[in-house]
């Protein structure tokens, strides 16, 4: 057993101190052990999505891009036409928080503001084309602010599960044995002083019966001294009989 303990002084305050915090220390344990548990879980599904959205980011990549060379080639380039059509971002993200396990993941979404500021762009030439770029693009983004969503709450995780097995781990290896052996200490420390109490009390009803063999002794001597007259000399006596505390 490890000799590593707390330095405490072995009395009962300090065992009843100890079986609470060791009780404390377990229960703390638990608590981690069951967040660990959840963040795992949580870690694992969100690994599960952002594999699952890496591959479907990939044909929607590849879908825009045969889009945009769809529509330049049945209209040219239309990069200075959207340039100076478009004011301000019709597709904006906004976060939000999800607590899971007391941990706060951040959350990206995005969402339409505005209308769309180049719809009448292709109405010569080209209008299918662009309305399927349109859309293939929208989906892209879509499927890039989940993925940037899933990346970062995947980072968070990571970093709070690192941290949470650490403290779990300290927990069960190193607070928890620490306090089971000063428990383990305290009491065989209090045992140790019962025994030695044991055998103080011990020795001294072993003297106390000497000592009253002794004047049971002498009683009985002087009792036969008294059958001959009682004629007892006070001064050669080497005790005197207590007259107060007659035993």
């Amino acid at each position: 057993m490890s000799k590593d303990r707390i330095a405490v002084f072995p009395s009962r305050m300090a065992l009843t101190t100890m079986k609470i915090r060791l009780k404390g220390a377990q229960k703390g344990h638990s608590l981690l052990k069951k967040k660990a548990d959840a963040l795992t879980l949580k870690f694992r599904q969100i690994l599960g999505k952002i594999i699952e959205n890496k591959t479907l980011m990939g044909e929607a990549m590849k879908l825009a891009s045969l889009s945009l060379a769809e529509a330049k080639f049945a209209m040219g380039d239309i990069s200075h036409n959207v340039l100076q059509n478009v004011t301000k971002a019709q597709t904006k993200v906004r976060s939000k928080k999800e607590n899971v396990a007391g941990v706060n993941l951040p959350v990206f979404e995005h969402y339409t503001d505005g209308a769309d500021t180049y719809e009448l762009t292709g109405l010569s030439r080209g209008g299918q084309q662009i309305d399927r770029l349109k859309k293939n693009y929208a989906k892209a983004i879509e499927l890039l602010v989940e993925l940037a969503s899933l990346q970062t709450s995947f980072i968070t995780l990571d970093e709070v599960i690192k941290i949470t097995n650490r403290r779990v781990n300290a927990i069960e290896h190193v607070i928890i044995p620490r306090i089971e052996n000063t428990i383990s200490y305290i009491t065989t420390e209090l045992d140790e002083r019962e025994r030695e109490e044991f055998y103080r009390l011990k020795k001294i009803q072993e003297k106390k019966k000497k000592i009253k063999a002794k004047e049971e002794l002498r009683r009985k001597q002087r009792q036969a001294q008294g059958d001959y007259g009682d004629s007892r000399n006070l001064i050669a006596d080497d005790v005197d009989e207590d007259l107060l505390f007659d035993s």
